[in-house]
């Protein structure tokens, strides 16, 4: 049977996308640039694509999104290349907002695209003085956190601070910024080994994993084995292997910082001064939390509400890895973290990762992987290996606890 000319045209020739199309494109883009994972990214889209009776079909990978729009013998498809950013919760949660508004028809859709487009042109809330300031108690604090004591704290501090300039002077430039990561470990490990020559025994380890506390892919790890719960194969484990390789720089800058040690000046046998009181830990338990919100640029109407859950999560973990062992508190710490995440993101119609995401950095096991290449780098091929499997089975965990908590108490929003 033959086709007829103007079908054989309309074929070749299909019509311009529309405002609905347009919409659902840009959104997904801005959502994957701020950090969504790609089951929350693709969840999103296909309903904002079946609000407008639109049949598309949706792919998300760590550095690009593919959308396809019709029917399979007639599909229009586009590939957005995303180089993926920081996470920033102020703008999701003003995407998510926006979202809604337009599948429920308060927003047109070609208005929306330029709501979008105004998200993401609007000034950084917080400035970089106040950034650095974040770095610089974000180190300080896990310095307390991972058990040192006032010298570990000050080293960490420092090294975190000065780790922070460095990412704040290599942002804008993509090809200084893919060294950060092994350029950060090795100062990291050099001011550990400088402070311990000139100013007395201190735990090098504490002090340097402290320092590099902002950038260990320890979230990045857990949102890996959630994708690939969630049957996203290769966006997870394209995110799997990135935080392995982060993993690798870190320690490859770690072991080049320590020779450092070998030409210093040796510093006298002394013991390490005592530890401090355990009720030390709250305040620096709040002080991290501070910084998160500022690094993860939450609004600061959420920081009450942030700073209650990552307390009721990190209490969880604490107490159910006391009762339960560590991978078990980890499960236990997630569970009550996200379920407490859904229940106030129904309460308030707010995306729970507002408080999901800055609850499970004081989770993820991102220090336990670094300890397992440190000894691994040390040739302790058993005690690596036995760390690496403890890290792994408590990013398990933590994603165990974050399903049963969607079972459990379902929110109404995608993200």
């Amino acid at each position: 049977m033959a086709v007829p000319p103007e079908h054989l045209a309309a074929a070749s020739h299909p019509p311009p996308p529309g405002p609905a199309v347009a919409f659902t494109l840009r959104l997904g883009e801005a959502l994957h640039r701020y950090g969504t994972p790609a089951h929350r990214l693709e969840r999103l889209m296909q309903r904002v694509s079946e609000r407008f009776g639109l049949e598309g079909r949706f792919f998300s990978t760590p550095t690009s999104i593919f959308s396809s729009f019709g029917p399979p013998e007639a599909l229009r498809t586009s590939l957005i290349r995303v180089e993926p950013g920081d996470m920033d919760l102020e703008r999701l949660t003003l995407l998510d907002t926006l979202a809604d508004e337009v599948i429920h028809g308060n927003v047109p859709p070609a208005e929306g695209t330029q709501r979008v487009d105004a998200i993401l042109a609007q000034a950084e809330r917080f400035g970089p003085a106040l950034q650095l300031l974040c770095w610089t108690l974000a180190g300080g604090a896990a310095g307390r956190l991972f058990g040192g004591g006032l010298k570990e704290m000050a080293v960490a501090a420092l090294s975190s601070l000065l780790i922070g300039i460095l990412a704040v002077v290599t942002r804008q430039q993509p090809t200084t910024a893919r060294v950060l990561e092994p350029v950060a470990a090795i100062l990291s490990s050099a001011v550990a080994a400088l402070a311990a020559s000139l100013w007395g025994p201190l735990s090098s380890q504490v002090a340097t994993l402290a320092g590099l506390i902002v950038l260990l892919p320890g979230l990045s790890l857990t949102v890996a084995i959630n994708e690939l719960a969630t049957r996203n194969l290769i966006s997870g484990t394209s995110r799997l292997t990135a935080a392995a390789l982060v993993f690798l720089q870190l320690g490859f800058g770690v072991a080049l910082g320590s020779r450092l040690s070998g030409v210093l000046p040796t510093p006298p046998v002394a013991p390490l001064p005592p530890a401090l009181p355990d009720w030390t830990q709250v305040p620096m338990l709040l002080v991290a939390i501070f910084a998160v919100c500022v690094l993860f640029r939450a609004r600061p109407r959420d920081w009450g509400w942030i700073a209650g859950a990552c307390t009721f999560g990190f209490a969880g973990a604490r107490l159910g890895a006391l009762l339960l062992g560590a991978q078990l508190g980890a499960f236990v710490g997630a569970l009550l973290l996200a379920m407490g995440s859904n229940a106030l993101a129904r309460l308030r119609n707010q995306p729970s990762i507002t408080t999901l995401v800055p609850g499970l950095m004081l989770l993820v096991p991102g220090s336990v992987g670094f300890r397992s290449l440190s000894s691994l780098l040390e040739r302790d091929v058993v005690a690596g290996v036995d760390t690496a499997f403890s890290m792994l089975m408590v990013a398990v965990a933590l994603v165990a606890g974050l399903l049963s908590a969607n079972a459990l108490v379902p929110t109404r929003k995608v993200l």
